[in-house]
């Protein structure tokens, strides 16, 4: 980071880019209703007016171009007949397509002139097909309105004596780039208008794949030396935070700008490379909220590679998150993906597996309470005086089943709104004729089972102390649960001693597998999802830690109170795969020992074990290949992903206290990190209450 990039990474963590926004969002309502224009060819109008508004901000220090200045997406349609399109159908989420990737290497290759090429002869050919003929003249007008916006830049460009940039845009995003910087400002460029074109949390796929072998060809023909790469990367790494504030999220940094690198080529060798380490390097110096790293590992990944990427957790951004691919490429073949593309996965927003170019997957319909099926089959089965614990298990069995059902009887009749731009990067839509809301090579649904493990402690609790040592009578807990637990502190207290998951217990282990078991089962029982695909159990929570506690987002129907681990009403769960909040563990390598027991086989939606470590672990070298040696046995202990984070907890409560002088801290949320004194209070309250590791 030199002084030019210094100052830059300044002014974008102070948001002076907003100086250059406009007031307001075109309308294009009024001419979309005059020309009584259909919904594919109002998204593609969308893009056009989108991309004609955008004037050109050029700051004197920039190599790479773009900011946005329009401060919105222009709607479609009014309210009501938005709502309209709606009615007797499902819509995820706020309706446009999202969280998937592009297929990258393909659009950088072959450059917008290159798609509209493929675009033209494939209108030829489904010339008497007129969904197709719409389809494919509307992306052909969103092309056009990018690579007019390109224009517009590198016409600024020339004014202002920027020859340099002015080159590099008169090549790209209309051709194939011809080398680094030239990929680097296509794809900034392509990945903006997409965001432009209404559509969100937009990944970044495989970036050492398809980024290689231009940065490749600059370093051996002397075009470019290694300081002055990392000096263009660094910048294209700021830039993806300039626009960050307008992308929508639960929270401020939840955009899904996520970048993967490593793991193995589609033929199956090593894909490792010198990008592969160069970005994580990178990564670490510019020290901002995005891009979101990701690095795929597996049990022989070499140690410098990780050691690598221990340094930049070392800084406490959350990064990477690491992917084992020994175990999610099965996986994904047993779910019925082809081996070439099982290994050419990245991973969405926060880490659902998803094929670039290739995957219309709704990775997250919803989320699996096990905390209230457990408790539904707790009070239910003392209730009814169940004989055995066993029983108990049924009922939770049955429970998972029926909200799997709920979750999948509300998106088997999703629509999707087209999205032409978007289609345009997307492996085989321009030659079949065909948008990618109709679908891809797969497009299966991912359901997140979440808190299983204070689900876990729960059962585990009824099952020894109600069952087993016949210490707490039925009622006297059904009592402490009704009132969460008060005038009944011995009966908490009793509960908080018992096994835990996290401690490589196989008894409280065996029921979490159960757990996972019986959502697989569920998911299978369900077939088809109206879409030709399937729906993927997964570990992850999302937001869902804190949804399924508190009434503040859409699982009213699913929130639960006081449990029975010993966890009061409103008090929320861990998220991912943890340990339940407070409960006391062996250590980390007990937690990826617990973990590990998961059949990931069948649950290969995604979902890390999470994990905070001290600050005080990264002292040196010394301690930095301990913590690679971790990363190493968490992939030979068969897990599937790993987060780890770094967490100085008085530093947390002083940011509490004292705002102004931590705004640029950094914490891992979910799936995602953002800056912690721009989150939400109960969420600084949750990451403030996880785990701390130390590591001996």
């Amino acid at each position: 980071m030199n002084e030019r990039l210094e100052a830059m990474r300044n002014r974008v963590r102070n948001r002076e880019q907003r100086k250059w926004r406009l007031q307001s969002v075109p309308d294009i309502i009024p001419e979309c209703e005059v020309e009584n224009l259909s919904w594919t060819m109002r998204a593609a109008r969308l893009t056009r007016r989108q991309c004609e508004a955008e004037f050109p901000v050029i700051e004197p220090d920039q190599k790479i171009a773009f900011t946005r200045t329009v401060p919105g997406i222009a709607p479609l349609y009014l309210p009501e007949e938005w709502e309209a399109f709606f009615a007797g159908r499902s819509r995820h989420e706020s309706g446009p397509i999202s969280n998937i990737c592009a297929d990258w290497g393909m659009v950088l290759s072959q450059g917008l002139s290159g798609r509209k090429a493929a675009a033209e002869k494939s209108l030829r050919s489904h010339e008497h097909d007129r969904d197709a003929v719409e389809f494919l003249t509307a992306a052909i007008e969103t092309m056009d309105a990018v690579l007019d916006l390109a224009a517009r830049y590198e016409k600024e460009a020339e004014r202002i004596g920027r020859m340099d940039l002015a080159i590099v845009l008169s090549r790209v995003p209309a051709f194939s780039a011809r080398n680094f910087h030239e990929a680097l400002q296509s794809l900034r460029l392509l990945h903006a208008a997409v965001w432009m074109s209404g559509n969100y949390h937009v990944g970044l796929g495989r970036f050492d794949q398809y980024m290689w072998p231009y940065l490749r060809n600059d370093l051996q023909s002397g075009a470019l030396s290694l300081p002055k790469a990392e000096e263009l990367l660094a910048e294209f790494f700021i830039s993806l935070n300039r626009d960050s504030d307008l992308y929508p999220g639960v929270q401020q940094g939840d955009n899904g700008q996520s970048l993967m690198l490593g793991g193995v080529t589609r033929q199956g060798k090593n894909a490792v490379n010198e990008l592969t380490h160069i970005v994580l390097r990178v990564a670490r110096d510019v020290a901002m909220i995005d891009p979101k790293i990701n690095l795929r590992i597996n049990a022989d990944t070499d140690k410098n590679l990780l050691m690598t990427a221990a340094r930049l957790t070392q800084i406490g951004l959350g990064f990477p998150q690491y992917s084992n691919d020994d175990v999610i490429i099965p996986a994904l073949t047993a779910m019925g993906y082809d081996l070439k593309d099982a290994r050419d996965y990245t991973v969405a927003a926060c880490w659902e597996f998803i094929i670039p170019g290739k995957g219309m997957e709704v990775v997250n319909i919803g989320a699996v309470s096990f905390p209230l099926a457990a408790h539904e089959a707790i009070v239910d089965g003392l209730t009814e005086n169940d004989r055995n614990f066993e029983n108990i298990m049924d009922r939770v069995e049955r429970n998972i089943d029926r909200q799997i059902e709920q979750l999948a009887r509300g998106k088997r009749d999703l629509l999707l709104p087209p999205a032409p731009f978007y289609s345009v990067l997307m492996t085989g839509c321009l030659e079949q004729g065909r948008d990618i809301s109709q679908g891809a090579a797969y497009n299966n649904y991912g359901i997140h089972g979440a808190a299983c493990s204070s689900a876990a402690d729960a059962l585990i609790n009824v099952k020894k102390f109600v069952f087993e040592d016949k210490c707490l009578s039925s009622q006297r807990l059904l009592n402490a649960l009704e009132t969460d637990f008060k005038g009944f502190e011995d009966v908490r207290q009793l509960l908080a001693t018992g096994q835990k998951v996290g401690c490589n217990d196989e008894a409280v282990d065996s029921i979490l597998t159960r757990l996972f078991s019986y959502m697989a089962d569920a998911c299978d029982r369900q077939g088809d999802n109206s879409r030709g695909g399937r729906f993927r159990p997964g570990s992850g929570s999302a937001m869902y830690y804190l949804w399924l506690a508190r009434d503040c987002g859409d699982t009213q129907d699913r929130i639960v109170g006081a449990t029975a681990d010993g966890r009061r009403k409103e008090s929320m769960f861990a998220a991912n795969l943890a340990p339940s909040p407070g409960a006391q563990v062996r250590g980390p390598i007990s937690v990826l020992q617990s973990f590990a027991k998961i059949d990931y086989h069948r649950i290969c939606n995604g979902g890390p074990i999470t994990m905070e470590l001290s600050q005080t672990i990264f002292s040196d070298d010394d301690a930095l290949e301990k913590v690679a040696l971790f990363i190493r046995t968490f992939a030979q202990l068969g897990c599937q992903q790993l987060q780890l984070n770094t967490l100085n907890p008085e530093t947390l409560k002083d940011a509490l206290e004292h705002p102004e002088n931590h705004k640029n801290l950094i914490v891992r949320v979910w799936g995602w990190s953002g800056y912690f004194c721009e989150l939400s209070p109960e969420y600084q309250e949750q990451i403030i209450s996880r785990h701390t590791y130390a590591m001996n």
